[in-house]
């Protein structure tokens, strides 16, 4: 079984919840499976409705485990080597390209490809009990690709180690690190189940996203993934084109005078 690609939908379909279903190889990615998530990433994308994803593993045991490594240990030549990280790549970037947030769900084991993935994606919140790594130089590779968002997450000390040292964190430190942005704690026996205990965190941001501006929110991750690759001065001017373009929409103005007429009412 090369696994598959789920998907269901929430808020009246605003909100797509693609999950990686490989769980008997803690959802770890070969061929067939990142040609399958590029292709849902690519359909989401062009959906003008769709306010925000879900991204996630089947099961409590990983988000993604990696690249499957039989896939791997079959590449036979710096071609093929080459064809099987653009997938990965290709992955990635169908993520990051995707017009609106990205939630990753982290609910277990996020290794190698599937940190790159959760790198990749706009918010990372994980169960307490998540695990992160790369460990790709213990099997004869660099890590690569998205592996250089690394730096502007965690910064180069503690993408070193995790590169070269291949070290596996648990989710309190990739906390402390700024690897993730939240971490869901278990909580007491009788509580919600970890899965729901996500689940409902999950729940809170994507609250906060659907009460926002549809298109102020795609504005703004466009505008973020432009500041990555400019120069201070650039990101600056980037962002006056940007405030000056909202007006093109509804949004600003109905907006604003709804926040104007509730602070009028509560005056």
């Amino acid at each position: 079984m090369t696994g598959r690609i789920d998907l269901h939908r929430t808020h009246d379909g605003a909100v797509a919840h693609v999950v990686v279903d490989h769980d008997a190889k803690l959802n770890t990615l070969n061929p067939d499976l990142m040609r399958d998530f590029a292709a849902a990433f690519a359909a989401l994308s062009a959906e003008e409705g769709l306010r925000a994803v879900v991204l996630t593993g089947a099961g409590p045991r990983a988000f993604i485990g990696g690249a499957d490594i039989g896939a791997m240990a079959a590449v036979t030549s710096p071609a093929g080597g080459e064809a099987f990280i653009r997938l990965v790549h290709g992955c990635c970037r169908a993520v990051r390209d995707c017009p609106v947030p990205v939630i990753a769900r982290v609910n277990g084991w996020c290794l190698g490809a599937g940190l790159e993935v959760a790198a990749a994606c706009d918010l990372r919140i994980a169960t307490e009990t998540a695990k992160f790594g790369m460990p790709e130089v213990r099997v004869g590779i660099p890590s690569v690709v998205e592996a250089a968002l690394l730096p502007g997450l965690i910064g180069w000390g503690r993408t070193r180690r995790l590169l070269l040292l291949a070290e596996t964190i648990g989710a309190a430190e990739a906390l402390e690190w700024g690897l993730v942005e939240r971490v869901v704690p278990r909580g007491a026996p009788g509580d919600a189940s970890p899965a729901a205990a996500l689940d409902a965190a999950v729940e809170e941001w994507l609250h906060l996203l659907l009460e926002a501006g549809p298109q102020a929110i795609r504005a703004q991750k466009a505008l973020i993934r432009k500041w990555e690759d400019m120069a201070l001065s650039q990101a600056i001017a980037a962002g006056i084109d940007a405030f000056a373009a909202s007006w093109r929409t509804e949004e600003p103005v109905r907006m604003l005078g709804a926040f104007v007429n509730r602070k009028r009412q509560a005056g």
